[in-house]
């Protein structure tokens, strides 16, 4: 495994940890908080680090194309500066409304994330190796699996 390869895989899953770390304390909370911000832009980064080494190795080894995991990861990167910004302006706002809405979009993205993190996990790991049609379907089940549990859950404590 090279350095590059090792490099952008971390960098991706401190993604995961920051963006989860960040999504989840916030959902806890109930309110957005400066260190909720900041895990988000956090995400952002490692992300967007990630990926770019990610690209770099697929443009020095020869691939082909813009795939499916090239562009839903490119839509995650867009979701997530969108998230990112939201979450700025709304804690700078302190608008109670907009921070209820923002926990709903916010659970959203990070689901919406996972589904090219899944793809790029099943595709990448050598004892896995799913084709890409397989990767796409297989991440999209999970991540609906994550998205009945969790609106189900905060369905029952609205109540």
């Amino acid at each position: 495994m090279s350095i590059e390869l090792i490099a952008a895989s971390a960098a991706i899953t401190l993604a995961l940890v920051f963006y989860t770390l960040g999504v989840f304390s916030e959902r806890r909370a109930g309110s957005l908080k400066l260190s909720h911000v900041l895990l988000f832009w956090a995400g952002l980064v490692c992300d967007t680090t990630g990926t770019t080494i990610m690209t770099n190795i697929a443009q020095t080894s020869g691939a082909a194309g813009f795939g499916i995991h090239a562009v839903s990861g490119l839509l995650a990167i867009i979701l997530m500066l969108v998230h990112a910004l939201w979450a700025t302006f709304t804690y700078a706002r302190r608008n109670e409304r907009a921070e209820r809405t923002f926990h709903t979009f916010s659970t959203l993205v990070w689901l919406l994330w996972l589904i090219p993190y899944i793809i790029g996990m099943l595709v990448g790991i050598p004892m896995i190796h799913l084709q890409t049609v397989c990767a796409v379907g297989t991440s999209v089940i999970v991540v609906a699996l994550f998205a009945f549990l969790l609106f189900r859950r905060s369905g029952r404590h609205s109540h």
